[in-house]
């Protein structure tokens, strides 16, 4: 048995690979005598593997069926992708073709790449950046308001496409019309197309779009890696992961660099880059530079699966965190449907990135070191052989899907032909029994999630529901039979029910932050802050709750000692709640105050005026805040007594200058007619 070293730049992962994780191939020869010569194992693989599929496969139909393009429209898209990064023109930075095929016409942008090697690492040691969240406001974590990491060259170029080129005008043409938009690319060029079709899904497919237009797709070939976790968490929560599609050969490196920093490759990056080029017609010779790029490449992709894998199962080693803050491990990760095509023309689909990300390490993997000279050349010849695989693979209809992962065999012990199919595909692919054990992992990780989103529904519907119920009912009876708002009465805590109040308050934020907690720790799955159900369990508990956290927080006088309740104070389940609205109804930008913590500044306000301060400094709040009460009032989000009849907020319009006062007055006035 054979291990990675590890890499130069990691090397105090060790503990993490002094496992063995590579070369386990051997062990399935030893059991299968069929397997014990590689030129046996393709034929035998695809002999077996396209009888089992033919008697009972898993696809569940052919692959177009399944993806939402037909097999010729990816055929003939592959042949435009690579007819993109050929072209002879170094300024031609994509392709826009009309395709009548059999299915349909199809408007397909074909995006060329770049063999410009700071490109791809524009800076030290991944050259990750921001993404531009005014383009692609979608592309970050909501409650976290974390912002997606892409590679800022792949970045660069497309904003230099979508300035300097009549791409956007194109697209909006194309999609304005009703017609069915494909973009693809093929290497670097893919990552251009990821980046359209992103762009596109955000200017058309948005909630707020009262018509919805055909989705485009993206399709691409040999891509790399473009982005980090939040890209997948992002593209999922959105519903937008289907339109991405990804084809992978087994050794295509291409798709693995951007896991290893600058540092480790770039000695031989700018040679090899050459024979990844397309139009470069000379094919490796040097077996030795290709097999130091090669094991570069897959030490430090050793690295991040093997840290992820950790994660994966459960991990309680403290030196996991501690080491990861000293490491630069890559942020890329995969999202979207991966296909891997194993080479016996079997497609293997994968939707889940985690298992995708195992994959990209796993499929790569020798069963001798002998191997190493051939298989760094083919992670080089394969990158330019898509079109003559996918040509076979996709007519022998010979697919199987990855779902299920948690009861994914280890091996094909057993009479089910399901089992063996699948069995049959991960040989194929060169699994191990170890790498099999990190695609359960990853089943697992998503099972776990959706037990995690039951767990807290039930929580919700045991705890939460009731003590909205309570705190409604007290809302009312104090407007009611108090004749005075809620907000001041619980600030008074003068009466039983005020205590009662506050016990509900107390229920429900424990109930809130458990939620805000496992969103932090990506706990749930990843569609959770995109359903409607729980926006407007958000908006009305924020709505109703928040403004007792502020009675309570004036009320122990906390102002006085920490500052301000909404810059220093408010807590994340409300700012959570409130993001989440906001990018519901895609507001460009987080609004300060909102209906339910306009009560901090009316404290605010009324403190800052009853020092004797200058009003003027105050003024423009003042204002904002009779336009945002008007807004609110207007909008049916604030009811007739949640201010009017509140002791706090008469207490600011009585202190009031006479200008303000009045405006204040005619408001009130609308408010009592409503």
């Amino acid at each position: 048995m054979t291990f990675w070293t590890p890499p130069k730049t990691s090397s105090s992962l060790w503990f993490f690979y002094s496992i063995p994780i590579s070369i386990e191939t051997n062990k399935a020869r030893a059991k299968h005598p069929k397997l014990q010569k590689s030129s046996s194992i393709r034929t035998e693989i695809s002999e077996t593997a396209h009888c089992l599929a033919e008697e009972d496969s898993m696809a569940g139909g052919s692959l177009g069926d399944n993806i939402g393009l037909k097999e010729d429209v990816i055929k003939r898209v592959c042949g435009l992708a690579f007819k993109a990064h050929k072209h002879k023109t170094q300024d031609k930075l994509y392709f826009y073709e009309k395709v009548q095929i059999s299915s349909g016409t199809y408007h397909v942008f074909s995006f060329s790449g770049s063999w410009d090697a700071t490109e791809w690492f524009v800076n030290k040691p991944y050259g990750e950046t921001k993404i531009d969240l005014t383009l692609f406001p979608s592309l970050r974590s909501i409650g976290n308001d974390e912002a997606a990491l892409v590679n800022q060259g792949f970045a660069k170029r497309f904003d230099h496409i979508f300035k300097a080129t009549p791409f956007k005008s194109e697209v909006n043409k194309a999609i304005g019309d009703g017609k069915q938009v494909v973009f693809t690319g093929h290497s670097s060029g893919a990552a251009m197309s990821v980046f359209a079709t992103f762009w596109t899904l955000e200017e058309y497919l948005n909630p707020t779009k009262t018509q919805k237009p055909k989705p485009p797709f993206c399709v691409t070939f040999g891509s790399p890696l473009i982005g980090n976790h939040i890209l997948s968490h992002a593209s999922r929560r959105e519903n937008w992961s289907r339109y991405f599609i990804h084809f992978v050969l087994r050794y295509d490196i291409v798709p693995r660099i951007l896991l290893a920093p600058v540092s480790s490759i770039e000695q031989t990056f700018g040679s090899i880059f050459q024979f990844l080029n397309p139009k470069f017609k000379t094919s490796i010779q040097d077996s030795t530079q290709a097999a130091e790029f090669f094991s570069s490449v897959m030490r430090n992709t050793a690295s991040v699966t093997s840290h992820a894998a950790c994660i994966l199962m459960g991990s309680t080693n403290l030196l996991l965190e501690t080491v990861a803050n000293f490491v630069d491990l890559s942020p890329y990760r995969p999202f979207g449907t991966y296909i891997f095509c194993n080479g016996n023309g079997q497609l293997i689909v994968v939707k889940n990135s985690d298992a995708v990300l195992q994959l990209l390490f796993h499929t790569a993997q020798l069963s001798d070191l002998a191997e190493l000279p051939k298989v760094a050349k083919d992670s080089i010849s394969q990158h330019l052989s898509y079109e003559a695989e996918l040509e076979d693979s996709l007519g022998m209809q010979n697919i199987v899907y990855l779902e299920q992962l948690e009861q994914l065999p280890l091996s094909a012990d057993g009479s089910d032909s399901d089992v063996a199919t699948t069995s049959a595909a991960l040989d194929g692919l060169g699994l191990s029994t170890r790498a099999r054990l990190c695609l359960r992992a990853a089943g697992e990780l998503q099972k776990q999630k959706q037990k995690n989103e039951e767990k807290i529904n039930k929580e919700f519907e045991d705890k939460a529901v009731a003590s909205m119920r309570y705190l409604e009912n007290y809302k009312t009876s104090c407007e009611v039979q108090k004749g005075t708002g809620y907000y001041d009465a619980f600030k008074v805590q003068k009466e039983e029910n005020d205590f009662q109040a506050n016990v509900k308050r107390l229920v429900l934020a424990g109930v809130w932050d458990e939620v805000i907690e496992m969103l932090k720790r990506y706990e749930l799955p990843d569609e959770f802050e995109g359903k409607k159900e729980w926006i407007e369990r958000g908006i009305n508990f924020r709505r109703l709750v928040e403004p007792l956290d502020i009675a309570n927080y004036h009320r122990h006088l906390k102002n006085e000692d920490t500052g301000p309740y909404m810059s220093r104070a408010r807590p994340k389940r409300y700012r959570y709640t409130q993001r989440w609205l906001e990018h519901a109804k895609r507001e460009p930008k987080a609004v300060p105050i909102t209906e339910s913590s306009f009560w901090a500044e009316v404290e605010e306000l009324q403190s800052w005026i009853n020092s004797k301060k200058a009003f003027d400094e105050v003024r423009e709040r003042v204002e904002q805040l009779q336009r945002d009460l008007k807004k609110w009032t207007d909008e049916n989000e604030l009811t007739k007594d949640t201010f009017s009849k509140d002791p706090s907020f008469i207490t600011l319009y009585e202190i009031l200058p006479p200008e303000n006062k009045a405006n204040i007055t005619a408001l009130l006035a609308n408010v009592k007619r409503f």
